[in-house]
């Protein structure tokens, strides 16, 4: 077997390629709205999604760069939707940027080299390409958030963007440098093996794992490493707001995996207890603080730290007593929620993008008063997203959250049957501040009469991501399947 088996990594490397091919053209590049990089850019993600397209299907696993990475249906899965959050948030996010005299080259490079870091995560099976991933992921996004210079907001998001998240790389990496200190491997999959022999060093395994959770956590803005969503969130431009709530959370799923799953399935009862924790507080602090926010941005930032909770409850039930039979039900339906987050959370800060204007922000939720006088279906489409974060049919979200569910319920344990409980209890509190904004939107009379003015492909994607948040919710089967089928092979499948 060719050990490199570039196979492996061809939709990374042409990424790459077609990264180093833009940031040169962009060189040269003139026109006042960056037009030739900006089409570039999105012929680059059309390229690089329809090859990882052509690999979704194929049930092969194979190893590639001396098995410091793999390609197997769980990642050739999660790698198309991070491409296609990314081109939809560049979509979304032009005409917002181009007011705002951040429509520079930067935008897309590093965008792609936060995709590329964001591929590299979710392929990885090895510590090194785990850490070079995340570092190479969030240093472009450091660096997007402070895009925009002459904003002391923005600068203000990337100072603590930048500090709180190398701290949670730190502890990441002591974390994961205790493991191989009891593995003696680096390695995903020998590092499984030597566990499941028993011939390692189990305190200082556990330590390891407290500070590889920790790190995750911080990652997946679970409580109590939340600190920094809020104020990220808020104070990053919108347009970037669109790139950290978007694709990085199908890393932070992926890394979950990888690290958990893959590399640790052997102590899953000790991990899963700490996810069980992370969970119910995300819930609880999430859903109590978002009721508390006036600002949109902030509101949907504790909204994305009690949905992460939910998420965390379906990786919380894969082995119940010792049994792994409900594994792959578990971290399948896990994976949806992930997915179909991601997808009801860029159509939500894409369509405050789109609200602003040159001099205004659209980020207090009294800014939405009267959208049904002004747009009926931008009103309309905001209306689905809503009802798909609260869990209300027929949007996604409501059979993304009964998937988790019934992975809890059919584990027929007191403690997961509670945590269901609990679950549903905070989705009702929740639904209130989702609620909310579709009242202010029907029912209030609008202050802000002006325009909505937006370009026609902003317009055509807007339009393509309510509808695939209505038709996934009324026909989920085959996006489940291809969880399902994602998750099958997998250590804990």
């Amino acid at each position: 077997m060719n050990e490199m088996n570039w196979l492996a990594i061809y939709p990374e490397i042409l990424l790459l390629a077609l990264t180093c091919v833009i940031a040169m053209v962009d060189l040269f590049v003139k026109h006042p709205q960056r037009a030739p990089t900006y089409w570039l850019t999105v012929f680059s993600l059309v390229a690089v999604g329809a090859l990882q397209l052509s690999y979704i299907g194929d049930t092969r696993t194979v190893y590639g760069m001396n098995r410091m990475v793999v390609s197997d249906p769980m990642g050739n899965l999660l790698e198309f939707f991070a491409t296609i959050a990314t081109l939809v948030s560049l979509v979304y996010a032009r005409p917002y940027a181009a007011e705002r005299g951040m429509l520079k080259g930067e935008l897309f490079t590093l965008s792609l080299f936060s995709l590329l870091g964001i591929m590299l995560l979710i392929s990885a099976n090895n510590f090194l390409t785990i850490y070079l991933g995340l570092e190479l992921m969030t240093l472009s996004l450091y660096a997007l958030v402070a895009l925009r210079r002459d904003h002391a907001g923005a600068t203000e998001a990337a100072m603590k963007y930048f500090v709180l998240g190398a701290l949670a790389s730190g502890f990441l990496l002591y974390g994961l440098s205790m493991m191989y200190g009891a593995t003696s491997s680096l390695d995903i999959p020998t590092v499984l093996a030597r566990i499941n022999a028993g011939n390692i060093n189990e305190q200082v395994l556990v330590f390891g794992i407290v500070f590889v959770v920790a790190g995750l956590a911080f990652k997946l803005a679970a409580v109590p490493f939340h600190m920094w969503v809020p104020d990220v969130y808020q104070g990053a431009p919108t347009g970037v707001t669109l790139l950290i709530s978007g694709a990085p959370q199908l890393a932070g799923f992926a890394m979950a995996i990888r690290l958990l799953v893959d590399g640790m399935y052997g102590l899953a009862e000790q991990w899963q207890h700490m996810l069980i924790v992370l969970a119910v507080a995300s819930l609880v602090v999430g859903n109590l603080a978002a009721i508390a926010q006036t600002n949109l941005k902030r509101m949907l930032a504790y909204s994305t730290i009690g949905q992460m909770g939910f998420m965390l409850l379906g990786l919380s039930c894969g082995v119940v007593t010792g049994n792994t039979a409900s594994a792959g039900n578990a971290y399948s339906s896990a994976m949806f929620y992930a997915i179909t987050y991601v997808l009801t959370t860029l159509g939500t800060f894409g369509l405050i993008a789109l609200l602003s204007r040159q001099g205004f922000e659209a980020e207090e939720i009294d800014d939405l008063k009267g959208l049904n006088q002004r747009s009926p279906w931008y009103a309309a489409v905001m209306a689905i997203f809503m009802f798909s974060l609260a869990g209300v049919p027929p949007a996604v979200g409501f059979f993304a959250k009964l998937a988790v569910l019934q992975a809890l319920v059919s584990t027929n344990l007191p403690l997961y049957i509670w945590l269901a409980v609990i679950a549903v209890l905070l989705s009702l509190i929740g639904a209130f501040y989702y609620l909310r904004v579709v009242k202010v939107m029907y029912f209030d009379q609008a202050t802000d009469t002006a325009p909505i003015r937006t370009s026609f492909d902003a317009r055509a994607v807007m339009s393509l991501n309510g509808v695939a948040v209505l038709v996934f919710g009324l026909l989920p089967g085959g996006l489940m399947t291809l969880c399902v089928n994602a998750i099958r092979d997998l250590a804990g499948g």
